[in-house]
């Protein structure tokens, strides 16, 4: 059955607010690992910390990421081989790599060095260019 224009843009908006919600959760989880890991970093004075915390937050909200989309989401419930379910998740991280790691830490570099923005409300501006960027790579990229 073919959907009309109208019930394809309408479930597209659909799953970006679910995308939204499941994004959320995911900023919850990965600000919490990126504070934590500051945290577990202070000791050290590491000038270059936020750039661990980063990679760190990025490596395990990816993982959850890569669950709730296919799941809630885009409604993946399908059984895939191992290969085919190792492949999905590697684009995932594929996708998510641009955004999370350069864009992020180009964004905190900007925000954090240049304009002196404090390190924990730093990676909320990230999320400006990021998450737009993040659903059309999933939806278009990774779990096609």
């Amino acid at each position: 059955m073919k959907l009309s224009l109208s019930e394809s843009f309408n479930n597209l908006v659909k799953q970006f607010i679910k995308f939204g919600i499941v994004g959320l959760s995911n900023t919850a989880i990965a600000y919490l690992i990126i504070v934590v890991t500051l945290l577990c970093l202070s000791p050290f004075k590491l000038s270059y910390d936020f750039y661990v915390a980063n990679v760190v937050s990025f490596v395990l909200s990816v993982a959850w990421s890569y669950y709730w989309n296919r799941r809630y989401v885009f409604n993946i419930s399908k059984k895939f081989s191992f290969k085919s379910e190792f492949y999905m998740l590697l684009k995932t991280y594929a996708s998510y790599f641009f955004t999370g790691i350069v864009l992020t830490n180009i964004g905190s570099y900007v925000f954090i060095v240049l304009f002196d923005i404090d390190k924990y409300i730093a990676p909320f501006f990230n999320l400006l260019f990021t998450v737009p960027l993040n659903f059309l790579l999933i939806k278009f990229f990774a779990l096609k």
